[in-house]
């Protein structure tokens, strides 16, 4: 049987200008379904919902995938809101926290990517920068106008970590994020990071499960790198 990955959607509405009518959509970026239909497996996106189904949601996949969007409310890390703090979801806020509870309790296991590796963090007790000018980084995390199909900055990636199994040591990935991981949450460890200090990676098997976290979107270049089709491969053989 295909394993089953649960990744968690986003909502976004258009207005049609026709009709006069407002549409909504649940969705997640359809080059994370590629990249796991690539990998052999049964991608499944999870609506955003209500926090009490969260125990039947995880019940029902093998492996939590938490993607990218908005940012984070900082009061989930006992913050106040900064000035440059982008749009916030607290509904999809809430519901990832409780899936990810909830994976932990399941023992199973959890990947998150960009805005996924920051919730992760937070879920876990670890704080973010709300934005790049609270930081000393000064690389082009953001890397627009530069398509996301190519890597801009290298990554230094541990060598006991779960990600050296596929990826060298040092490795270009593309970045597009304007919060970073402060604070790391206790039992994880950093296993990748840039050249100007900005953590790229997060690991811990402390609870039971594994749990990774990257800030890049290997999604969004797994098509043309094949080192970053591997990410999925490596989702679907070994968690």
């Amino acid at each position: 049987m295909k394993k089953r990955i649960g990744i968690i959607g986003n909502e976004r509405s258009t207005y049609d200008e026709k009709d006069q009518h407002t549409y909504y959509f649940s969705y997640t970026p359809r080059d994370f379904i590629q990249g796991f239909l690539r990998a052999n497996s049964l991608p499944v996106i999870l609506p955003v919902g209500i926090v009490e189904d969260a125990v039947a949601y995880i019940e029902q996949i093998d492996v939590l995938v938490l993607a990218g969007g908005q940012d984070i409310d900082p009061k989930y890390f006992h913050q106040a809101r900064h000035p440059l703090l982008g749009e916030v979801f607290e509904a999809r806020d809430e519901f990832e926290l409780a899936l990810i509870k909830e994976a932990v309790k399941q023992g199973k296991s959890i990947v998150g990517v960009c805005r996924g590796m920051q919730v992760l963090n937070v879920a876990f007790g670890g704080t973010l920068y709300q934005d790049t000018s609270l930081t000393d980084y000064t690389l082009k995390h953001v890397q627009s106008p530069i398509s996301l199909e190519h890597p801009t900055h290298d990554v230094t990636i541990k060598e006991t970590s779960l990600l050296r199994q596929f990826l060298p040591e040092t490795y270009k990935v593309n970045s597009y994020h304007h919060q970073f991981v402060d604070q790391v949450a206790n039992h994880f460890t950093v296993t990748a990071h840039t050249t100007d200090g900005a953590i790229e990676a997060i690991e811990s098997t402390y609870y039971g499960n594994t749990i990774i976290g990257v800030q890049w979107h290997p999604e969004q270049s797994c098509h043309t790198h094949p080192l970053d089709q591997e990410f999925f491969k490596y989702i679907v053989e070994n968690l």
